[in-house]
């Protein structure tokens, strides 16, 4: 089983790159032959790095009608958090975020926490048996967690996060899960259950597909400090929640460098660059492009300049937040609909997993 895992990373990468290519031309085509499976972990309020990471992707999806299933993964907090305190009112922050990003349930497009679907979470039992300890504890999203955790004492719940990752996604039959490429492994842990599953279990009639990434096409955005990857615990974020004057003091305070000239230049010039990115994102122009527009405008203009883009593209975000914040019972009944979906399909994954497990009674 281990040396299934220690498959060249480079040529994973790959082959993932090629399948997304070919699932995003079939997708414009075929979208309902797909089923996504997308989330968050209820920590807080989401920024500008998810939502120009993952949120903007989620909305395209789901307005091209691909069923999609967004998971709240309430449970998974209790593994390298002390916020437990906060997860419910964090979960309805996200599903604000949601909403007010242009995420709009229906019959196909649901969102739920997880703790809330014991049928989903009953298939943690046959998945574990299906993997190793090691194979988990070589896992490098599970390591880099680990480190990023700082935690004196390691909890199980961290080395079986992949596993529930999996549950997650194979649950409701997700065949599509839109990651970074460092979310690869985690996924590749998700093929390997259903494959292994399939194999021992039904050969002949494969019950979980073998999920496969959608790549996101959107650089990493790192923090207002240009040190490290935006994150709320880093302090260097932008939330959405964010005010337009919030905004702008927070941009004013962004790290850039000595040079006035402001060049596109991720290598030498990184924070510079960064800020450009964003602008870009916002904009629709090439990075290069907006470079030359401030030209010798140095850093207060490149500042000024990313104020603006950056909330007029979070204008209706903001107004549709506001409004959402003032009705509490709409957003409990999003979840509580959403629950009720994920259940109904995870109680009949479950009546098929029983089935080809020889336990029914």
């Amino acid at each position: 089983m281990a040396e299934e895992l220690e498959t060249n990373a480079d040529k994973i990468l790959a082959e993932a790159m090629r399948v997304s290519e070919k699932i995003e031309a079939d997708i414009l085509v075929n979208p309902k032959k797909y089923r996504v499976l997308t989330g968050d972990r209820p920590t807080g309020r989401l920024h500008i790095g998810h939502y120009f990471g993952s949120l903007k992707n989620r909305v395209r999806l789901s307005k091209l009608g691909v069923p999609t299933a967004i998971l709240i993964a309430d449970y998974q907090v209790l593994t390298d958090h002390d916020a437990f305190d906060k997860i419910s009112q964090n979960t309805k922050e996200l599903v604000i975020d949601y909403l007010a990003a242009g995420i709009e349930p229906g019959e196909d497009v649901f969102i739920y926490p997880h703790s809330h679907v014991p049928e989903a979470n009953q298939l943690m039992v046959p998945f574990l048996a299906l993997v190793s300890n090691s194979e988990l504890s070589r896992n490098p999203t599970v390591k880099d967690e680990i480190q990023k955790s700082a935690m004196s004492v390691i909890n199980a719940g961290m080395y079986t996060y992949p596993v529930h990752q999996a549950v997650d996604i194979l649950f409701c039959k997700g065949n599509v899960v839109p990651v970074g490429k460092d979310q690869l492994p985690h996924l590749e842990i998700a093929r390997l259950i259903a494959k292994r599953f399939n194999k021992k279990f039904s050969p002949e009639k494969p019950v979980f597909p073998e999920p496969q990434a959608l790549l996101s096409k959107t650089p990493m955005i790192m923090g207002l400090d240009g040190s490290a990857k935006m994150s709320k615990s880093l302090g260097n974020t932008i939330m959405l929640s964010a005010t337009a004057d919030e905004t702008a003091k927070l941009i004013k305070k962004a790290k850039t460098d000595q040079e006035r000239n402001i060049t596109y230049d991720p290598v030498n010039r990184p924070e510079v660059s960064n800020l450009l990115r964003i602008i870009s994102l916002c904009t629709g122009e090439e990075p290069e492009n907006v470079a030359a527009r401030i030209g010798e405008g140095g850093g207060g203009m490149l500042k000024s300049t990313l104020t603006e883009a950056l909330n007029e593209e979070l204008r209706p975000l903001r107004e549709k937040r506001a409004q959402l914040e003032k009705e509490p019972e709409y957003i409990r009944k999003v979840l509580l609909d959403g629950v009720e979906k994920a259940r109904a399909i995870a109680q009949e994954t479950l009546k098929e997993v029983r089935h080809v497990m020889n336990m029914e009674i």
